[in-house]
């Protein structure tokens, strides 16, 4: 049977959030930030979470054209 985790929704002013279970996160560099993306497939009903880092080639651009 696959991993399986269970979160609580929780109600924070008008919106609501959530933790996300740490040995998902197994492969990220802590000393990095990073961005969490959740994307919907309403083919499957599904939503799929993604790591983005923050900072890397896009930080390196800005700080170019700031120059």
């Amino acid at each position: 049977m696959p991993p399986e985790f269970r979160r609580k929704l929780y109600k924070r002013g008008s919106s609501f959030e959530t933790t996300i279970p740490k040995p998902l996160l197994f492969a990220l560099d802590f000393k990095k930030k990073h961005n969490v993306v959740f994307i919907f497939d309403p083919t499957n009903n599904k939503w799929y979470i993604k790591f983005e880092e923050i900072g890397g080639i896009e930080k390196r651009v800005e700080k170019e054209k700031i120059q």
